[in-house]
């Protein structure tokens, strides 16, 4: 049976500022969550009335594999789970790269200087459109930072590096992974 990775992106309800700070992810709510499972072959989408299904998903994942999903993606959902997320096995790719830069850096910049592709959107416009109610955009945002965080991923397993753009020097910088699939 091969094994299960789950790539996985969130958006949330509210921003660090509407919540007092970046202390407070916590109470920024889920909007929408989106996952990639590899046995499944497909995308799954998550309302927050559905965040119980999510973490399930993410509970029976061989992998789970975000961007910055240890620091902020689990941070949201701890609120609605009985359980600690560091017991979940997840490859963080931000922190995995900031391990060997020494600082962190965003998926468009690594997805841009590894795959020649870029974001559709950024967080603060899926904001504006959860308080529009325009769920499909952020569905569509969200799945689409997966698929994302899924390339990067499996270029970095079969090429045993990345790229990003450096914003000091703007010249493409290779950084060595470990990652495996």
């Amino acid at each position: 049976m091969p094994r299960n990775i789950v790539y996985f992106d969130l958006e949330t309800q509210k921003s660090a500022q509407e919540v007092g700070g970046w202390g407070n992810i916590r109470d920024m709510k889920l909007a929408i969550g989106v996952t990639y499972s590899t046995a499944l072959g497909g995308y799954s989408i998550y309302h927050e009335k559905d965040v119980a299904d999510l973490i399930k998903e993410l509970q029976r994942a061989d992998l789970v594999v975000g961007f910055n999903i240890l620091r902020f993606d689990y941070t949201v959902l701890e609120p609605y789970a009985c359980f600690d997320f560091s017991q979940v096995p997840s490859l963080d790719l931000m922190v995995s790269i900031e391990e060997k830069i020494g600082h962190r850096i965003g998926l468009d910049a690594v997805a841009e200087a590894s795959l020649g592709i870029n974001k559709t959107a950024d967080g603060m416009e899926a904001l504006k459109w959860w308080k529009e109610g325009r769920l499909m955009d952020i569905a569509e945002y969200c799945c689409y930072d997966v698929k994302a965080t899924k390339m990067v991923h499996e270029f970095g397993a079969q090429e045993g590096r990345v790229f990003f753009q450096s914003n000091k020097t703007k010249l493409r910088q290779e950084v060595p992974v470990e990652w495996t699939l």
